[in-house]
């Protein structure tokens, strides 16, 4: 909920899936609700919230995996390519489970659990 629904049309003219929270669950919802539903469906949670990481470092969770942004622009047209290149150079590890975080200048993967 802390990222617009732009980047979903960012996501979809890319070729990647994406669901923008809003369109399948309540606005009110907790940060453990969105971590379910993502790790239910095969998700990962892109986000700019802290939160995220620090409940997978709790909860030693390998599932979902989380890609944050740390950047003050958070529109896709800002900060999209790198986030974009990310998920493609760091897919697989995606998919078995890590944290990434992206900001303008770097990249930094963290293999899950934490």
């Amino acid at each position: 909920m802390n990222l617009s629904p732009r980047w979903i049309e960012f996501f979809h003219s890319s070729e990647f899936e994406s669901v923008h929270w809003s369109s399948v669950g309540a606005a009110n919802a907790t940060d453990a609700e969105i971590m379910s539903y993502a790790h239910d469906h095969n998700f990962i949670v892109l986000t700019h919230d802290l939160d995220f990481s620090a409940m997978l470092a709790a909860n030693h969770g390998d599932r979902p995996s989380v890609v944050q942004i740390r950047a003050e622009d958070l529109r896709p047209e800002s900060i999209g390519k790198p986030v974009l290149a990310a998920l493609r150079q760091m897919e697989s590890e995606l998919e078995a489970g890590a944290l990434v975080t992206v900001d303008p200048k770097r990249t930094r993967i963290r293999i899950l659990p934490l």
